[in-house]
C-alpha cells in the first residue's frame, strides 16, 4: 500500500496553479527526489502531504498511523529552549519524557550528593519515574538515537536554541526531522548550510533509511547518489521518471522536443483557422458552424497551454583586468586564543585562477577569505594585492538587502536603469533576466522565497564590475537549472574567482584548484576539484574514515610480527622503488603544472582531458607504489 497518494489534486494561489489534477505516489523504501524551479510549489506540496494544506480539488490518501517527519526551510525558533528539548519535540510526547530525564541528570549533576537533603531525594525519585516511563515506551533506543544524531552532526545538547547561528539552527532542525524514524520523511533543502562530512554523514544515513524519502535538493552530487526516482513539478504538472539523474535529463531533453514540435503543429492549426474565420460569410454558412465552434475550442485550448517559463539570463561585468598577480601570502597565521585557525600558510594567485575553500564550518574558511581580501591582519606573515584590483564579496551583500523595500529599490536605488558591461539597461528588464515578474518586483524583499532571495543576491552582485569575485555559499536555495547557468557564467568568467561552498558538485564544475583546512591550521592546496582532491590527499589526512578498533589494531600488530622476512626479489625491489616513486612524483608535479594554466580548459579542451587521464593514472601508479613500499618497509622492520 503506498505512503501516500494524490488522485487530481489541484492547488491555486490567485490565478497561479502550483498544482493542476496532479497524480503522486510514494512507496515505502522509495527515495524520491522532487525537482522543479524556485516557486513552483515544491514546499507547497509538502505541506499538502503533512496535511497542514488543504488542496483545492482532489484527493490525498494516506494509510491510517501514518507517521510523517518534515524538515521545512525556515529555522527553529528559540523560546528558551536547548536544543535537546528542540530535537526531542521530533519524538512527541516521548520527547518530553525524554527531555525530562535529561534535565533531571543534569540537576542530579549539580545537586550535592547527599541522601538527607530533601531536593536531591525528590530528584532521585523524579529519574525512577522517568527510567520506568521510558522502558514502558521502548525509550531507552530513542535516547541512544538521540545521542547519535546530536554527536553525529556536531551538536551540543545544553546550548540554548537562541545562542546558535543559523546554520547551527539548521543542523538542529535536521536532527528533529531524523531521530523519530518515521515512515515518510520529508526534507526541503537538507544540505543547507551543512558541511561536506555532515553532508556524507546524512548522505549514508538516508542511503539506509528504511521508510520512503521524498526529498528536494540543490546538491547534485546528493540527488544522484539518492534518488531511485525524480518526480518534476513544472507548470503544474507532476511528471515521475525512474531512474537516476542523468536518466532523467535525456528523457526530459526529448519530452520537451516532443513538446515543442506539437505545440508549432496546434500553432499552425490555429493560425490557417483564424485566418478561415476573417473570410466572414463562408465562415458562417450553416454547414460551417461545426468548424466555428472546434475554433473556439482550439483557442480556449491555446489560452489553458502553459508555455515553458524562461531561463535565468546572467551576464557579469569583469570591468578592467586586474595585474597578472592577484594576491600573495607568505607564511601567514591567525589564531583566536591558544587555538591557531591558520598556520604559515602560503598562496600565490594569479589572474583567472578559480579556488574553493573546503573544510568543516567554523574552521575559518571566512577568516581565511578576510585574511586574504586584507579585512583582518595576520598574527604574522604578509599578505600583497595585485594591481586594479575591483572586488565584489557575494556573503557582504546578505546584509545590505532591505527587508522593507522593493526588489527594485534594492538594486537600483530609486534608478530606473542599471549599467551592466558599460550599456544601460531598465531595472524592469534586468531583473526580468532573473525571473522576476514585474509585480514580483515590486514586492517588498521580505516576501520573496530563499531562492528568490538569493536571485536578488546575484543580480545585485553582477551589476558591480569586479575582477576578483568573492562567493561564500552561493548555492543555497537556488534550483538546479539557475544553479547550472551560474556554473556556467564563472567557467567562462574572465576574472579571478575565490569560492566558499560545500556543493561537491559546483567545486568540480567551477574551480582549477582547492585550498583544503586539513587540522591544526594546516591548509594545503590541490589542483582540481573536490573529487580530483580526493584521489591526490595524503592517506593520513583522510577526513571522516573511522578509526581502527582495538581488535582491528591487535590482529595488525599480530600479523606484523608474523610476517617472514623478505625474499631475494623482494629486498631488491625494495632497494628499487624509492627512485621509481621519484620519477612520479616528478611525472605528476608536470602535469599539476599543466592543469595550472587558468585557460588550458578553454584552449584545449580535448589536452585538458588527455591531461587529466594521465594525472589520474599517475596518481593510482603513486598508491599502489606508496602501498607496496610501506609493506616491504614493515616486513624488515
Amino acid at each position: 500500500m503506498p505512503l501516500i497518494s494524490f488522485e487530481k489534486v489541484s492547488i491555486a494561489f490567485g490565478h497561479h496553479a502550483l498544482l493542476d489534477a496532479a497524480d503522486l505516489t510514494i512507496e515505502a523504501g522509495e527515495r524520491v527526489c522532487l525537482i522543479g524551479r524556485n516557486g513552483a510549489g515544491k514546499s507547497t506540496l509538502m505541506q499538502i502531504i503533512r496535511g497542514t494544506i488543504l488542496p483545492d480539488d482532489g484527493v490525498v490518501r494516506r494509510p491510517s498511523g501514518l507517521r510523517i517527519a518534515y524538515l521545512a526551510q525556515d529555522l527553529p525558533s528559540g523560546a528558551g529552549r536547548t536544543v535537546f528539548d528542540a530535537v526531542a519535540e521530533g519524538l512527541g510526547s516521548l520527547g518530553t519524557i525524554l527531555g525530562a530525564y535529561h534535565h533531571t541528570i543534569a540537576l542530579l549533576g549539580a545537586e550535592p550528593a547527599d541522601g538527607q537533603d530533601a531536593t536531591h531525594d525528590a530528584l532521585l525519585e523524579r529519574m525512577h519515574d522517568l527510567q520506568h516511563e521510558l522502558e514502558a515506551q521502548d525509550g531507552w533506543r530513542f535516547q541512544q538515537r538521540m545521542e547519535t544524531i546530536l554527536d553525529r552532526l556536531n551538536l551540543p545538547a545544553d546550548k540554548l536554541l537562541d545562542e546558535l547561528s543559523g546554520g547551527w539552527k539548521r543542523r538542529v532542525a535536521l536532527a528533529q526531522a531524523l531521530v523519530s524514524e518515521p515512515d515518510l520523511l520529508l526534507l526541503d533543502e537538507p544540505t543547507n548550510h551543512l558541511d561536506i562530512e555532515a553532508i556524507q554523514w546524512l548522505e549514508e544515513l538516508l542511503l539506509n533509511f528504511t521508510g520512503g524519502l521524498l526529498f528536494i535538493t540543490h546538491d547534485r552530487t546528493l540527488l544522484k547518489h539518492l534518488a531511485t526516482r525524480i518526480v518534476e513539478l513544472d507548470r503544474g504538472q507532476l511528471s515521475s521518471w525512474p531512474g537516476d539523474y542523468e536518466h532523467y535529463l535525456q528523457k526530459k531533453q526529448e519530452n520537451l522536443a516532443v513538446e515543442a514540435d506539437h505545440a508549432a503543429k496546434f500553432d499552425k492549426r490555429l493560425a490557417q483557422e483564424e485566418v478561415w474565420i476573417r473570410k466572414g460569410i463562408q465562415a458562417r454558412r450553416t454547414r460551417n458552424e461545426g468548424r466555428v465552434r472546434a475554433l473556439y475550442a482550439l483557442r480556449e485550448e491555446h489560452a489553458r497551454r502553459r508555455t515553458q517559463a524562461g531561463k535565468v539570463r546572467l551576464d557579469l561585468d569583469t570591468g578592467q583586468a586586474s595585474g597578472k598577480l592577484v594576491i600573495e601570502a607568505e607564511n601567514i597565521g591567525k589564531s583566536y586564543g591558544d587555538a591557531p585557525l591558520i598556520k604559515d600558510f602560503s598562496l600565490r594567485m594569479l589572474r583567472g585562477d578559480r579556488i574553493g575553500l573546503i573544510g568543516p564550518n567554523g574552521v575559518g574558511k571566512t577568516t581565511l577569505l578576510r585574511l586574504l581580501l586584507g579585512e583582518i591582519e595576520p598574527d604574522k606573515g604578509t599578505v600583497r594585492h595585485g594591481t586594479k584590483l575591483q572586488v565584489a564579496y557575494f556573503d557582504q551583500l546578505r546584509a545590505h538587502l532591505d527587508p522593507e523595500r522593493s526588489v527594485i529599490d534594492n538594486i537600483a536605488d530609486g534608478s530606473d536603469t542599471v549599467t551592466i558591461n558599460g550599456k544601460s539597461k531598465h531595472i524592469i528588464s534586468y531583473l526580468g533576466d532573473f525571473l522576476f515578474a514585474p509585480e514580483r518586483a515590486r514586492s517588498p524583499v521580505k516576501s520573496l522565497s530563499g531562492g528568490e532571495c538569493n536571485r536578488l543576491l546575484l543580480a545585485r552582485l553582477f551589476t558591480q564590475p569586479a575582477n576578483l569575485l568573492v562567493m561564500d555559499e552561493p548555492t543555497n536555495d537556488l534550483d538546479i537549472e539557475t544553479l547550472e547557468l551560474l556554473e556556467e557564467l564563472l567557467v567562462s568568467y574572465q576574472g579571478t574567482l575565490l569560492l566558499v561552498s560545500h556543493d561537491r558538485a559546483f567545486l568540480d564544475n567551477v574551480v582549477t584548484s582547492v585550498l583544503v583546512f586539513e587540522g591544526q591550521g594546516r591548509v594545503n592546496e590541490y589542483v582540481g576539484g573536490y573529487e580530483d582532491w580526493l584521489r591526490q590527499r595524503p592517506r593520513q589526512t583522510d577526513a571522516g574514515l573511522p578509526k581502527a578498533s582495538a581488535a582491528q589494531t591487535e590482529v595488525k600488530t599480530a600479523a606484523k610480527n608474523a610476517r617472514p622476512k623478505l625474499a631475494y626479489k623482494e629486498q631488491r625491489e625494495l632497494e628499487t622503488l624509492p627512485a621509481r616513486i621519484e620519477e612520479l612524483e616528478d611525472e605528476q608535479a608536470r602535469l599539476h603544472a599543466a592543469l595550472a594554466q587558468a585557460d588550458i580548459y578553454q584552449r584545449d579542451p580535448q589536452g585538458f582531458n588527455a591531461v587529466t587521464q594521465q594525472l589520474d593514472a599517475i596518481n593510482a601508479e603513486l598508491r599502489v607504489a606508496y602501498t607496496r613500499w610501506d609493506k616491504l618497509e614493515s616486513s624488515v622492520k
